[in-house]
């Protein structure tokens, strides 16, 4: 797993974030890297949670489709957290 690969990742999903809320530039990608998984934490908005969530999870459910098709092509589990106002 290179610095180069985990970057691309983190691009990925801030780009998808990007591109489904009203305020674009709220939008953060935090990495926690361990051995074998990297958690990526993201926070957008408060108000802009529902449209990354989606309908009963249907956005966030595509959006962990793809992490996981890019941790079998890169052999390192990614796995996505969505914070809301109150997390940390």
């Amino acid at each position: 797993m290179t610095q180069l690969d985990m970057l691309a990742v983190d691009e990925l999903v801030r780009e998808i974030a990007r591109a489904l809320v009203d305020e674009p530039d709220s939008v953060q990608v935090q990495l926690d890297s361990h051995d074998e998984n990297t958690v990526l934490r993201l926070k957008v908005a408060p108000h802009d949670v529902g449209k990354v969530i989606g309908k009963q999870g249907r956005t966030a459910r595509s959006v962990r489709t793809i992490l996981g098709a890019v941790s079998m092509k890169l052999h390192h589990r990614y796995t996505l957290d969505i914070l809301e106002e109150d997390d940390n």
